[in-house]
């Protein structure tokens, strides 16, 4: 629940004073980066101590597209990046969490290694947008986001295939992609 009430303070310290302030893009980048870790802590206090439910597989997935969606669509108004890549991977993410609803009377999709691997890269390349970059930099988190939009298509295809043995009563491989 704390990722969920970052997402307005992450988006307000970004568009302050038009959004072009480095002191302000750093403050950003901060609730964005302490949005980001709790997420990782969250997952591991719950298996640690194996509080593992389904309503936290279905809700983790849902605040974390609500911290990256925020993200991407501020960074998008603010012309940092561009509309496309932010339309590419809220459909995606939009269309995955519809699924996950479709299929959930037949069972839970549980983020898969891949999915995981899709929220580090896109939360490395938003926390680089974030910050004010110029030069090589400003190429690598290009080449980062690059990374991100296509582990993002590609996975959300696997999770197309799996709600769809999973409404289909085929059990669905742990862990994969």
């Amino acid at each position: 629940m704390m990722r969920v009430a970052l997402v307005p303070v992450f988006v307000v310290l970004l568009l302050q004073d038009g959004g072009h302030d480095p002191a302000w893009r750093a403050w950003a980048w901060a609730a964005f980066t302490v949005a980001s870790i709790s997420d990782l802590f969250d997952g591991k206090l719950a298996r640690m101590h194996n509080l593992v439910t389904d309503f936290g597989k279905l809700v983790d997935p849902i605040a974390d597209k609500a911290l990256m969606g925020a993200a991407l669509i501020s960074l998008s108004a603010l012309g940092d990046l561009p509309w496309w890549v932010t339309l590419v991977v809220l459909a995606r993410e939009i269309g995955i969490t519809l699924l996950r609803f479709w299929v959930i009377r037949h069972g839970v999709i549980p983020a898969s290694r891949g999915g995981k691997a899709k929220t580090m890269l896109q939360g490395v390349a938003i926390g680089m947008y974030t910050l004010v970059m110029t030069g090589p930099l400003a190429s690598t988190r290009a080449w980062v986001m690059a990374a991100a939009v296509i582990i993002t298509v590609v996975t959300g295809l696997d999770y197309i295939v799996k709600a769809v043995r999973l409404r289909r009563g085929t059990p669905v491989p742990a862990g994969q992609v």
